[in-house]
């Protein structure tokens, strides 16, 4: 049970959680065909003229028209899912992303609450040990000077009160 306690175990630990996370964010398999990356791309942009749906979903004519172009593009070859996503949002000036981008400020928009937590959760950690450790469970000499002072009160004062 006290191995369990020791900071070196909870180091392992926490560092096996973040090899997972890495390796779960960076993973990509990727689709298999033409349809699938037009599908994986169109499910990460939202309908212009819609609200909250995306392209994949919308059945708008706008919808219609992003869909059209990323399947033209898919096809000519020429471009990753990333630029045909940048080439279409920067037609709309950025308001088409349902994900924001995994670079620049964006990231930090989802790195940094996660950022804050942990740095909470240490201080607290620390602030806690550092309590426990501090109060050992000894009164101090104060304390037991005004416990004496209370106990060595005449009892018939009380009932004047």
């Amino acid at each position: 049970m006290k191995r369990l306690k020791s900071w070196p175990v909870w180091m392992l630990m926490g560092l096996i959680v973040v090899a997972l996370l890495t390796v779960g964010t960076t993973r990509d398999n990727g689709p298999l065909t033409q349809s699938d990356r037009i599908d994986s791309i169109t499910k990460h942009i939202a309908c212009p003229t819609c609200d909250g749906e995306s392209v994949y979903v919308s059945r708008a004519s706008a919808a219609e028209a992003i869909r059209n172009q990323v399947a033209r593009e898919v096809r000519a070859g020429t471009m990753t899912d990333d630029e045909i996503i940048g080439s279409i949002a920067n037609t709309f000036k950025a308001q088409v992303l349902l994900v924001p981008r995994a670079t620049g400020i964006d990231s930090l928009v989802w790195i940094m609450p996660i950022a804050v937590l942990v740095c909470a959760v240490a201080g607290l950690w620390a602030a806690f040990r550092r309590w426990r450790r501090d109060n050992s469970g000894e009164a101090s000499s104060d304390d037991v000077a005004l416990v004496e002072e209370l106990l060595a009160e005449d009892p018939s004062d009380e009932d004047n009160v």
